[in-house]
């Protein structure tokens, strides 16, 4: 084995720690205790009567493994055999188990609400809504909920609402604001489907890919009551639009017929709503920092909320590991950099953007800055933890001396590469793609830098 392909797959082992960690079923399962008398989800009891129903609904990119982390946790246990459920998934992420449905809401690596993820949302709601008061709803919620479940406000349609968000997205709206349009013409963002609850208890279990862990941003927080109104929404249409007609009539009817409306005031005081966050990017971030001590490797950690652009980061983790090798860094090698959190690909910046995603980005970024380097001894992994990076079948890139190695050889240059956005192309022709398949959890992106 030569020395890069060794220190790439230490680099490899160290992410996949940090994934590991966030395993969705085992998250949920460990959140879950029940005997004959009660069931306890994250400390908080439910006295068992013997008759009460659980329900558990949901969506996310890691709703499968989630929902498989309740059956297991429940087990040989009697309200076991009183639990249905529907979660909405990513369609390769369906597989059969014994209680609870995982629907395909949309197609592999397209993020984006689909007419399935909108019949799929109905019948989650109509099945929220027809519970007992003494039954249970357990609902699971993770990153890339929000697409997996849209369920626009009637009479406006999935295609009124995909046009406003672009038509704000267009114009410059904040993601705050952009919000604040989508949860007011929704029938489950905001609190909405908390508010459609008819049960006694409901308790979301929560795995976050949002920087920070805001419960009222993740899957746009569909059990988290949120305070701003239909007039709120109004003031922000009229300020981006200049003409009414390029909104439809249907978005304008919701927002007009009660602008003081708010979910806040749509949850029933019956029921008891519980959200809880059971893992994180710092969760994925803490284990990798022990697999890596334990390989022996003195630690940098940059922490969960790092944002910016995914070529600025890739360049910020080359010239540390330069600085590392030598000797002006903060720690001594061997060194392990990591770092989390969620950057961005601004595609404004040409008119034709490639094909790729942020971590790849962000590795054809440090490929660039080290070109005239020597890497040897040195890695720079960056993945999604949900092992989707853009859309592509790729979780992100991963550069040592060898592929560096063969760019050079196959006198590919990624400067060209990264100004139009293309890194899947570049880093597929040298090697340097790392390949997962979906993981089932999502807690945002993991970066891995080694230096030996």
């Amino acid at each position: 084995m030569s020395e890069a392909s060794s220190v790439s797959e230490r680099a490899l082992e160290i992410w996949k720690a940090g994934v590991k960690a966030v395993d969705s079923e085992t998250l949920v399962r460990n959140a879950i205790q029940i005997n004959e008398h009660s069931l306890t989800v994250c400390g908080h009891s439910i006295p068992l009567q013997g008759h009460e129903n659980l329900l558990v609904v949901g969506a996310g990119k890691a709703g499968s493994g989630m929902a498989a982390g309740v059956e297991a946790a429940l087990y040989g246990s009697l309200l076991k055999q009183r639990t249905s459920g529907w979660v909405n998934v990513p369609a390769d992420c369906v597989r059969p188990l014994s209680h609870i449905h995982l629907y395909p809401a949309r197609p592999a690596s397209l993020n984006e609400p689909t007419a399935e993820g909108v019949y799929g949302s109905r019948q989650i709601l109509e099945k929220i809504s027809s519970l007992q008061q003494d039954d249970i709803c357990l609902v699971l919620i993770s990153g890339g909920g929000s697409a997996l479940l849209p369920a626009p406000l009637p009479p406006v349609t999935l295609e009124d609402k995909q046009l406003v968000t672009r038509l704000l997205m267009s114009s410059g709206a904040t993601i705050q604001e952009l919000n604040c349009v989508r949860k007011q013409i929704s029938q489950v963002k905001g609190g909405r489907l908390a508010a459609a609850a008819t049960c006694g208890t409901l308790i979301t279990l929560i795995i976050s890919d949002v920087v920070g862990d805001p419960l009222d941003i993740i899957a746009s927080g569909p059990t988290v009551v949120d305070s701003s109104t239909p007039a709120e929404a109004l003031k922000i249409l009229q300020r981006f639009v200049s003409d009414r007609q390029q909104v439809p009539d249907s978005v304008w009817s919701v927002l007009e017929a009660d602008p003081a409306r708010s979910p806040a005031q749509e949850v029933s005081r019956q029921t008891k709503v519980i959200n809880q966050i059971i893992g994180s990017n710092a969760t994925a971030l803490k284990a990798a920092k022990q697999q890596a001590e334990e390989a022996g490797y003195e630690i940098v950690t940059l922490g969960s909320e790092n944002e910016g652009t995914a070529s600025g980061i890739g360049i910020e983790l080359a010239e540390l590991c330069l600085k590392i090798r030598d000797g002006a860094g903060p720690v001594s090698r061997p060194a392990c950099v990591l770092s989390g959190g969620e950057p961005v690909v601004d595609l404004s910046s040409t008119p034709n953007p490639g094909k790729g995603g942020r971590n790849q980005e962000v590795v054809l970024a440090a490929m660039q800055r080290l070109w005239e380097e020597d890497l040897s001894g040195i890695c720079v992994l960056s993945g999604g933890t949900d092992g989707e990076d853009g859309p592509t079948d790729a979780a992100g890139g991963i550069l040592d001396a060898q592929v560096l190695e063969r760019a050079h050889a196959m006198s590919i240059d990624p400067a060209p590469f990264l100004k139009d956005h293309n890194s899947y192309p570049c880093l597929a022709e040298v090697g340097g793609l790392l390949k997962t398949g979906a993981t089932q959890t999502n807690v945002m992106d993991l970066r891995v830098a080694l230096v030996e």
